[in-house]
């Protein structure tokens, strides 16, 4: 069976915090994600639970009158627990070092085995067309997995929002982008 499985990164937000809403040019964003999204036959959508991923489908998952499904695998991966003024650089060691792990934070590679166990899951059920809502860092991981080219300096040049394909067929997989804003 085919299955196609959108990666959408979230709309611009007001903050990296859990709870951050999304902006009021965010908002503009997420009605032109509808609207993109809108001709494509999608059966699911799975989200991180951070609002800022909820709030960039909200408008696609109304117009479809489709329900939302949290998943928090999907929740941006958290680099450490504390302030790290070089966080970029500590962020870049990460995508050579996929073990280096920081305090209160995980590693590239935990990071990116949650999001496997959620794409795996994804692949292994009877539903074809699945969007899948989640963060710049944690898809970057995802995107390494398929493509070991895809690093730090690929994770910077992301886009909020930004649409992956990621497609599976016999056994093969894919992986486009096809947002082209």
């Amino acid at each position: 069976m085919k299955k196609q499985i959108y990666l959408i990164r979230h709309c611009q937000a007001e903050g990296q915090e859990a709870d951050a809403p999304l902006t009021e040019k965010g908002y503009i964003q997420a009605i032109q994600l509808a609207e993109f999204l809108s001709n494509m036959k999608i059966d699911r959508i799975i989200s991180s639970p951070f609002l800022r991923a909820l709030e960039s489908i909200d408008p696609f998952a109304k117009n479809n009158s489709l329900d939302v499904q949290i998943d928090h695998r999907l929740a941006e991966r958290a680099l450490s627990s504390i302030s790290m003024p070089d966080w970029l650089e500590k962020l870049n060691a990460t995508f050579n070092d996929m073990e280096l792990k920081f305090e209160g934070g995980e590693s590239s590679k935990e990071a990116q085995a949650r999001m496997l166990e959620v794409i795996d899951e994804v692949i292994s059920n009877d539903i074809e067309n699945t969007i899948i809502v989640t963060h710049g860092n944690i898809l970057s991981l995802l995107l390494n997995y398929y493509d070991h080219h895809f690093g730090f300096e690929k994770w910077r040049s992301l886009r909020n929002p930004d649409v992956f394909l990621l497609q599976h067929t016999n056994n093969t997989c894919s992986i486009e982008r096809v947002w082209q804003k």
